[in-house]
């Protein structure tokens, strides 16, 4: 078995994908959701699916996500690359330095952002601008899972591909 259909497996033997009704964070509705967060929680898991993203990388010098779901990720990958990484919180705090940035982008940098799922690639194209505006440059988001739900086209008209170690219908293959 080939390392990308034995993380969609083991996905899915731990419960990571889930049936049912559901609303995402698109505000699309859903009869599947997939839990990334969850699968990060398992260490075997985690380092395949950081060795499926190191393979699909392009050269880049640091990474970026966005909290919550990209955190374990982009730690695992920055570990393994022995390159930085940023986190995006989704908003500013109101307390401490009041940042919504969780380490340093370097202007001119090429950056390498990474999801956890996609779906419209909205939070994704957020991220891109976001580490864009420092002026850093960003040409490739990687995702765990891509929905296939338009995420591919909405990023490339920002000048990004889009990458992914999953898409659903590899998982649904599995459930």
């Amino acid at each position: 078995m080939v390392l990308k259909e034995k993380i969609a497996k083991k996905m899915v033997d731990i419960g990571a994908v889930k049936k049912g009704e559901f609303i995402l964070s698109s505000g699309k509705k859903s009869n599947f959701y997939v839990d990334v967060k969850l699968a990060c929680t398992y260490p075997d898991l985690l380092k395949n699916i950081v060795e499926c993203i190191s393979n699909l990388a392009d050269d880049f010098d640091s990474i970026a996500c966005i909290e919550l779901g990209g955190v374990p990720i982009a730690t695992a990958l920055s570990i393994k690359t022995n390159k930085r990484m940023v986190i995006l919180r989704k908003k500013k705090k109101d307390y401490g330095i009041k940042s919504d940035l969780i380490g340093v982008i370097q202007d001119g940098e090429v950056v390498l952002v990474v999801e956890d799922v996609t779906t419209t690639g909205k939070s994704a194209i957020s991220t891109v601008e976001r580490v864009r505006s420092f002026g850093a440059k960003v040409f490739q988001v990687i995702s765990v899972v891509d929905r296939g739900e338009g995420a591919v086209e909405n990023l490339a008209k920002v000048g990004v591909e889009l990458s992914s170690v999953l898409t659903i219908k590899d998982l649904l293959k599995f459930l």
